[in-house]
């Protein structure tokens, strides 16, 4: 689906689309998995998003604010906050389409 139909809809969806960083990544662990996200937001065409890296399964990404990537993984809504893209990486359990980063031609997965 399209960063722009996804970004407008509510139903979660797998989603691929580059844009800018906004700002550097923090770190906090999970409240449900208990392992180790990187959080960063990035600019797109159809607005901010907040990508959230399992870091516990797949390596981090030491992104800068202005730089650019690729994204692929799956949007959630949230009311009253901006949308969220997870599982940017492999699913060991194979339920959900494996997602990317991909920063400075290395792909994070």
């Amino acid at each position: 689906m399209s960063i722009t139909t996804a970004y407008h809809a509510s139903a979660p969806a797998q989603v691929d689309f580059s844009g800018t960083v906004a700002g550097k990544p923090h770190f906090f662990y999970g409240r449900c998995t208990r392992r180790e996200h990187e959080s960063f937001v990035v600019k797109t065409d159809a607005g901010p998003v907040e990508v959230v890296d399992n870091v516990g399964l797949a390596p981090p990404v030491a992104v800068q604010r202005g730089d650019n990537v690729e994204v692929s993984g799956e949007m959630v809504h949230d009311p009253g906050r901006m949308p969220i893209v997870h599982w940017t990486h492999h699913d060991p359990s194979g339920k959900h389409p494996p997602g990317f980063i991909r920063w400075r031609g290395g792909i994070y997965a």
